[in-house]
C-alpha cells in the first residue's frame, strides 16, 4: 500500500500529510513539485477553457428553446417597466441575471402591450427590430459565466475533501458533463438553482472550522437559490439542518456545554434562514421597490399542508408563485420514455433518464465515490452535506407530475462530482488508474457529442443519434435546431418548400422556412420535404402517424429535428 498524499483535518479539510521518503533520484522531480501548484492551475483553466467553449458555441448556434423566450422577455419587461407581472410561476433573481446581459442591448417593449407571456418572448425576440441570435447571447452568456464560475467551486468543495488532485477530478467531472454545458449555455433557471444549492452546502461544510465567516455566506447562497427557482424549497430545511450540524460539530471540538450548544444550534437556524429570506425579498424588490403586485385570475387554492405555503414571510408573488406551480402539479402530462408515450408521472423516469443521459464513466465514479465516502471513516462527515441534498432534491423530483427531462436533475452532476473525488484517498494504485481511465473514457464521450450537447445519451443507449427513440423534450428536441434547420433545407434541398411539424417558440419565417403545416391537410395532400420535431413524432397523433408511415426518412438535423421524403 502505498503511502497516503493527503489526510483531512477535525473539518473535513483536506491537509498536506507528512512527506513520503523520497523514492527516486535528488532533482529529478524537482521542477514539478516546485511547480505544482501552477501546473494544477493550468490543468483546471484548461478544464475550464474547453467547458466556455463548447457552451459559447452552443449558445452561438442553438436558436431559442421553448422556455428561454419567456425568461428573455420577462427581464426586459424588468428592465424596461420594474413589473412583476410577467412569469410570477418563478421567482425574478434567475431572471435579472439574464437582465444583465440584455442590459448591453437596445430593446425595449411598448407599456400597452398587453399579450401572455408566450406572446411577450415572441414580441421581444422576433418583433422588437433587434436580432434575436444577438438578444439569445446576450441571454445566455451571463449563466455561462455563472456555470464557469460553479465549476470553481465544484474544485474547492472537492480540494477540502481529497486535496488538489481530487479537486480536478471533480472539476473534470463538470466540465465534461453534457448536461451541464447543455443547460448552462441556456438563458434558463435550472443550472443557477443547483449551482447556488452546491454553493450553500460548501460553505455550510466549511462552517465547522469558521462558522462566524462561512454561515452568513451560506445564508446569501440557499436565498439565492429560493429565489432563482421554487424546486430548490425542498433543500432549504436540508442546509438549515447542515447548518445546525456544522456549529455543534465546531462547539463540541471547543468544548463547550450542552445548553449554550442548543442556544448556538437555534440562532444559527433562525440566522441562516433569516438571511435567505432576506435575498427572496432583495430580489423582489430590485425588480420593483414598491412590489406593485395583482395577483393573477385564477389562481389555485392550497388545501391541506400546501396551505401552510400561504403563511410563509415570503412576498405576496412568491406565494401566488407557489400557487401556480402547485397548480401544475395537479396537471395530468404526458411524458415519453423508451419508446412508450403516456399520460401521468412514472416515478422511475428520472433514475432511467439519467442512466441514458450521463456518460458512462461518470456513473461509474460516481458510484464509486459515494461507496468510498460512506466506507472511509474520516470520509464520512462530509457524507451528509453531498448526499441528503442531492436524496432530498431527486426525490422531489421524482414526485414532480412533469416528466420532461434531466435538467430537473442537473445538481447531480455537481454534487456527486465531489463525491467522485474521494476517490483519490483510497491508497492503491489500480483505483487511481481505474479513476484516471473513467475521467477519460466521459471526457472523450463529451468531446464526441459536440456541439450536440442537449441530445447527448452514452454509447450504452446509441449516443445522441438515438435519444430520440427514448426520451423527448428538453432531453433531446427543445426547439434549438431550428436554425440547423434553415441553413440544411438552404444547402442540401434548395427551392424545396418544406412541410413542417415543430415543436418549439422560434419563428420559422424568421430564419427564412416557408413552411406549410402538414396537419391542417389531408395526408394525401402532402408530397416533398417533411421536417418533423423528434418529440412530435414521440408524441404523434393519428394524423401524424399516418404521414410518417408513409414517409421515409432521409436527413436529420441536430438530432432532434427528422427530414422525411413524401412521395
Amino acid at each position: 500500500m502505498s503511502p497516503p498524499t493527503s489526510q483531512l483535518s477535525s473539518a473535513g479539510e483536506a491537509t498536506p500529510a507528512d512527506p513520503a521518503p523520497a523514492q527516486s533520484p535528488p532533482g529529478r522531480f524537482e521542477w514539478l513539485r516546485r511547480h505544482r501548484r501552477w501546473a494544477f492551475a493550468l490543468v483546471g483553466f484548461a478544464l475550464l477553457a474547453q467547458m466556455a467553449f463548447a457552451m459559447v458555441t452552443t449558445a452561438v448556434e442553438q436558436t431559442p428553446t421553448i422556455d428561454e423566450p419567456v425568461y428573455v422577455g420577462t427581464a426586459v419587461v424588468y428592465l424596461d417597466q420594474h413589473s412583476l407581472r410577467y412569469n410570477p410561476e418563478h421567482p425574478p433573481l434567475g431572471k435579472l441575471i439574464i437582465a444583465s446581459g440584455l442590459a448591453f442591448a437596445d430593446v425595449h417593449l411598448d407599456p400597452a402591450f398587453a399579450g401572455d407571456e408566450t406572446q411577450l418572448g415572441r414580441r421581444v425576440l422576433y418583433e422588437s427590430g433587434s436580432d434575436p441570435g444577438h438578444l439569445m447571447f446576450l441571454a445566455r452568456l451571463p449563466m455561462i459565466v455563472l456555470t464557469l464560475l460553479f465549476g470553481l467551486v465544484v474544485f474547492a468543495f472537492a480540494r477540502d475533501l481529497a486535496g488538489p488532485v481530487g479537486g480536478l477530478m471533480a472539476l473534470a467531472l463538470y466540465a465534461f458533463s453534457p448536461d451541464v454545458i447543455a443547460y448552462g449555455s441556456l438563458a434558463t433557471l435550472d443550472v443557477p438553482m443547483a449551482g447556488f444549492l452546491l454553493t450553500s452546502a460548501w460553505l455550510v461544510w466549511r462552517a465547522r472550522r469558521r462558522p462566524v465567516r462561512y454561515l452568513p455566506l451560506a445564508g446569501l447562497a440557499l436565498g439565492a437559490a429560493i429565489a432563482t427557482k421554487m424546486s430548490a424549497l425542498p433543500a432549504v430545511p436540508v442546509v438549515l439542518f447542515l447548518a445546525a450540524l456544522s456549529v455543534w460539530h465546531f462547539r463540541r471540538e471547543g468544548g463547550l456545554g450542552p445548553k449554550r450548544t442548543a442556544v448556538e444550534l437555534v440562532t444559527t437556524v433562525l440566522g441562516v434562514g433569516l438571511i435567505a429570506v432576506a435575498v427572496l425579498w432583495a430580489a423582489y424588490l430590485a425588480v420593483d421597490p414598491r412590489l406593485r403586485w395583482q395577483a393573477p385570475p385564477g389562481l389555485p387554492t392550497l388545501h391541506g399542508l400546501r396551505a401552510l405555503a400561504d403563511w410563509l414571510p415570503v412576498p405576496a408573488p412568491y406565494r401566488d408563485g407557489m400557487h401556480l406551480q402547485f397548480g401544475f402539479e395537479d396537471q395530468v402530462w404526458s411524458g415519453f420514455l423508451f419508446g412508450r408515450l403516456y399520460f401521468g408521472a412514472l416515478w422511475y423516469y428520472l433514475p432511467a433518464a439519467i442512466l441514458v443521459k450521463t456518460p458512462l464513466g461518470t456513473l461509474a465514479l460516481w458510484l464509486a465515490g459515494i461507496a468510498v465516502l460512506l466506507a472511509i471513516p474520516r470520509l464520512r462527515p462530509a457524507a451528509p452535506y453531498l448526499l441528503v441534498p442531492s436524496a432530498v432534491l431527486l426525490a422531489g423530483a421524482m414526485t414532480g407530475s412533469r416528466d420532461f427531462g434531466v435538467r430537473y436533475t442537473v445538481f447531480l452532476p455537481m454534487f456527486l462530482a465531489v463525491a467522485a473525488a474521494c476517490l483519490v484517498l483510497l491508497h492503491r494504485r489500480r483505483a487511481h488508474l481505474a479513476a484516471a481511465a473513467l475521467v477519460v473514457f466521459t471526457a472523450v464521450s463529451s468531446l464526441l457529442t459536440f456541439p450536440y450537447y442537449l441530445p447527448y445519451s452514452n454509447e450504452a443507449f446509441g449516443g445522441p443519434s438515438e435519444t430520440h427513440l427514448r426520451l423527448h423534450d428538453s432531453n433531446v428536441d427543445w426547439g434549438q435546431d431550428l436554425g440547423r434547420l434553415a441553413d440544411r433545407l438552404k444547402t442540401r434541398y434548395p427551392g424545396e418548400r418544406p412541410w413542417l411539424v415543430y415543436k418549439g417558440s422560434g419563428v420559422p419565417a424568421f430564419y427564412g422556412i416557408a413552411a406549410a403545416d402538414p396537419l391542417r391537410v389531408p395526408p394525401d395532400q402532402v408530397h416533398g420535404l417533411l421536417a418533423v420535431s423528434d418529440s412530435s413524432i414521440a408524441k404523434a397523433d393519428a394524423h401524424l402517424k399516418a404521414l410518417l408511415a408513409t414517409s421515409t426518412p432521409i436527413d436529420e438535423v441536430g438530432h432532434s429535428i427528422t427530414i422525411f421524403r413524401r412521395p
